[in-house]
């Protein structure tokens, strides 16, 4: 029998995903003649909005001997979500189509139930084009490389590892407090002198974390904003770096951490290493209304309960001028040539302080890129009581992908493939396309475990730091490891979006959780194959197009074995994996006989022999 409705596929829904706002969207479905339906109807609604509209489909004719075929047609002109589904009146009374699991697309049901999404985003919106085709590499400033420049520094209350290999201290002191004032010394200009390295990785984007003056190797309590640590160098170097790269094609963005400070701040000044000014110490100080006092000095709003990191009140007037205004932060470091901003816990800003920020970026420059770090489904992601708006062209360019990293590290350990499709396809229908040619998809950051640890390693489980610091993968579980991370970085690579590198993991870094995840670039120990490896990744997305803004085609998702086509009108590529122990022997698809083989797997007589744990990408020019 056929199904009903799916909403993935052209036939039943065209256009396919999310919308430009005023697009029409034809429907078209297949009900059984047993229902004996009398009319049918498009139930869709506007997000929160309490009433349902319904709209009559027209019966078309028959499909085959038992299905008959509806359709109607619906034009969205709000910006937002819409949800819809679809009544039937039949002789039993009114009957509903409705989405049912990953497997079944849908199901009629006596009752109404769940919705499926429509994504309307506003009319004319447009993401930075110079990400397209590139690779995005993300740097920890105090890990990546020290230029060996020796800083006139005035503080001394913190320590230098002067082991490049060693663990970051992991121990609190002798307080019992985490303090992360333990430093490598890795430098602005470090990451200046490895810029031909980058490049030949295919690196056109560095992010940074934070880079702003504060007293953690994190740098995510902020000190102040307008200064560059001076462990990392000076305002120069940064100028000196973004010159530099922009010469090789690479891009440089900041890490924009507005939703706190450090307590130990020019701003808030706790600790009075600013003198007597600050929130803390001065009810008139101008940054006072930056803060939530419940009862002043000591009882503040901080974020997650953390007294060193005071929580800002984004939409006070004070500080969207210091951030958003015409000489404020996001446009100094504009200035200065960076080329975006990526924001901190993007879902915890309010919608009036992103839109501020996205105005004065593009203000600044129209192609400058803001990123937000969103770790669910940003489409549809509900904070601050309400759904938020961060991809409906008012807000973001593009989010920290942690849903497709979820699916890939999922399918690599075992995952059947349906699940790991089902995930990446709901992104693609619930996200703009102006947003998924321009998605951050990592496998690690630094709020993660490596992805070689998570891949092959003893799983944490809850374990404490003393664990974590002790234990290593076994030459087993490493080698097993890097089977799965060629086939996870493939995957990363060729997936919708902007594959982000986190450094280090292309030379094959391993750790648990913070601090461990934040070791050292292991210069000189690289694991230099997975390097290559990465290398020859890059080079492909930047030679085939169809990895640019190519459409995603489901090929094969079942058990096993994932596939998946990418194409546009002058290439195409079709990805296959083999997560089992066993060889497969798979017909080719139709066109892909005689194509490209990349990685060097048997393609003969139309069938490709795929080794077990590998994947293979064939392509072709059209």
């Amino acid at each position: 029998m056929p199904i009903p409705f799916d909403s993935q596929k052209l036939f039943y829904r065209t256009p396919f995903g999310a919308v430009e706002q005023g697009t029409t969207v034809h429907f078209r479905i297949l009900l059984p003649r047993a229902e004996r339906s009398k009319y049918t109807e498009l139930c869709v609604k506007y997000d929160y909005d309490y009433n349902w509209e319904y709209i009559k489909l027209i019966w078309c004719g028959a499909f085959d001997d038992t299905t008959e075929i509806w359709e109607c047609e619906f034009t969205p002109d709000r910006v937002g979500l819409y949800w819809y589904g679809f009544r039937l009146q039949t002789p039993t009374g009114n009957r509903y189509l409705q989405p049912a699991d990953a497997y079944k697309i849908s199901t009629i049901e006596d009752s109404p139930g769940r919705s499926w999404q429509l994504t309307c985003y506003k009319k004319g919106f447009e993401t930075p084009k110079w990400p397209v085709g590139g690779v995005m590499y993300q740097i920890f400033p105090d890990r990546f490389n020290f230029s060996g420049e020796e800083k006139k520094l005035t503080r001394t209350d913190f320590t230098r590892n002067k082991d490049w290999y060693s663990l970051p201290v992991w121990q609190p002191n002798e307080n019992g407090e985490i303090t992360n004032s333990d430093f490598f010394m890795g430098d602005l200009k470090g990451i200046t002198q490895k810029l031909d390295y980058l490049e030949s990785l295919g690196v056109s984007c560095i992010y940074l974390n934070p880079i702003g003056e504060a007293y953690s190797n994190h740098r995510y309590d902020t000190g102040d904003y307008s200064h560059i640590d001076p462990i990392l160098g000076t305002e120069e170097d940064f100028v000196e770096l973004c010159r530099k790269a922009k010469v090789r094609g690479i891009h440089v963005i900041n890490d924009g951490v507005f939703s706190h400070t450090g307590s130990d701040s020019v701003y808030f000044n706790r600790s009075g290493r600013y003198g007597d000014g600050g929130a803390y110490r001065d009810r008139n100080s101008p940054y006072y209304s930056w803060y939530k006092f419940y009862e002043w000095p000591d009882n503040y709003h901080s974020w997650w309960g953390f007294y060193t990191l005071p929580e800002v009140i984004e939409t006070s007037p004070a500080f969207n001028e210091y951030i958003n205004g015409e000489d404020g932060i996001v446009r100094k470091y504009m200035r200065l040539g960076n080329s975006g901003w990526r924001l901190d816990v993007a879902d915890e800003l309010p919608d009036e302080f992103l839109e501020n920020l996205r105005n004065s970026v593009k203000a600044e420059n129209p192609e400058a890129i803001v990123i937000g770090e969103v770790w669910e489904d940003a489409s549809n992601k509900e904070s601050y009581g309400a759904r938020r708006k961060f991809l409906l062209g008012y807000q973001l360019d593009s989010v920290m992908n942690y849903v497709f990293r979820g699916a890939i590290i999922d399918f690599c350990r075992g995952q059947d493939a349906r699940y790991t499709m089902a995930t990446i396809m709901s992104v693609i229908e619930n996200y703009p396309r102006p947003v998924l040619r321009v998605l951050m998809n990592s496998l690690s950051t630094h709020d993660t475990e490596r992805v070689l640890t998570l891949l092959a390693g003893e799983p944490l489980n809850g374990r404490d730091r003393e664990w974590q610091a002790k234990t290593k993968m076994s030459k087993e579980q490493r080698e097993y490891g890097l089977k799965l991370l060629k086939i996870a970085a493939a995957m990363q690579f060729t997936l919708p979006g902007f594959p982000c590198v986190y450094y280090g993991d292309e030379a094959g870094l391993e750790g648990y959780k913070d601090p461990f995840n934040r070791c050292c670039y292991p210069w000189g120990r690289e694991d230099k194959e997975m390097v290559e490896y990465h290398a020859r990744l890059g080079k492909l997305r930047a030679s085939c197009s169809a990895l640019w803004d190519g459409e995603f085609i489901n090929a094969y998702a079942q058990g096993k074995r994932l596939a998946y086509i990418r194409h546009d009108h002058e290439t195409a590529i079709y990805c296959v994996y083999n997560m089992s122990q066993e060889e497969m022997v798979l017909d080719t698809p139709p066109g892909y006989s005689n194509a490209q083989v990349f990685f060097g797997s048997k393609l003969e007589n139309h069938k490709l022999y795929l080794k077990p744990i590998s994947c293979e990408f064939l392509i072709t020019d059209l």
